[in-house]
């Protein structure tokens, strides 16, 4: 008996699964030869393209990729961020926001959202630009520099 609510748990979770890949079919001309991949992780689903995930199914709801560019407009949505509690009681949250639910209904409301979660997931996945691993390489040898001169300093004594 069991097995059975087990069964269609499952299958409902499968229908949710791929009511959402239907949703997001607007970013199939992105997606390249791969598509969108909806993956189970966690208890859930991740969806990503070029194993980019822009959107994750938890809790029984979908939710959407959001960084400090978007996170402004699923606020001004009024939508909620991803949280939970870990087992030492503290609460958690993850860059990810519920979607409105008029997006919910096709697959052209949730274009500007699923675009804004692609977005989101292209950023986090950018290498670090020239400019700030050059400041970092620039921090790095400034630091390094008096600490070899104190070295010759002490070689320069010693002989």
């Amino acid at each position: 008996m069991k097995k059975k609510t087990t069964d269609a748990s499952r299958a409902a979770k499968d229908e949710f699964r791929d009511y959402c890949l239907e949703l997001f079919a607007s970013l199939a001309p992105q997606a390249g030869v791969g598509g969108i991949v909806a993956k189970r992780m966690f208890g859930g689903t991740g969806f990503s393209i070029d194993g980019k995930t822009f959107s994750i199914i938890a809790f029984d709801q979908l939710w959407l990729k959001a960084d400090d560019v978007t996170r402004d407009e699923f606020l001004a949505a009024k939508c909620r961020i991803f949280s939970y509690t870990w087992n030492d009681g503290i609460e958690r949250t993850m860059g990810y926001y519920t979607v409105p639910p008029d997006a919910m209904e096709s697959a052209a409301a949730m274009r500007p959202w699923a675009a804004l979660a692609w977005d989101a997931a292209l950023r986090a996945a950018a290498p670090k630009t020239k400019t700030a691993k050059a400041t970092k390489a620039t921090e790095s040898t400034t630091a390094t520099k008096p600490a070899t001169a104190v070295k010759k300093s002490k070689k320069q004594a010693s002989k």
